[in-house]
């Protein structure tokens, strides 16, 4: 059995299933029920254990280091276009 761990981003909720943003960048439908519980925010960054290349959805750990570095740096990215947008349409 090979173990490692894959970082995946929960995307949206579509009723009871999440769309979650595999490390490759494609998709996957997930039932929410196979997440813990805090897990399951649209914007959480899981830390998944996957075995022989299988998400073990009910292992997944939340990861808000990871969130607050991401919004963070979108945060920046945004302040960046603010300071040199010209027309001054953009309002942070």
């Amino acid at each position: 059995m090979n173990e490692q761990t894959a970082r995946f981003v929960v995307d949206r909720r579509e009723g009871s299933t999440l769309v979650i943003e595999a490390p490759d960048g494609g998709t996957q439908d997930v039932p929410a029920s196979a997440l813990p519980a805090g897990c399951r925010a649209e914007g959480a960054v899981l830390d998944v254990p996957m075995i022989d290349g299988a998400p073990q959805w009910s292992r997944a750990k939340r990861n808000r280091h990871e969130e607050r570095r991401i919004l963070e740096d979108l945060r920046a990215r945004a302040q960046r276009r603010a300071d040199t947008d010209a027309g001054g349409d953009v309002k942070m």
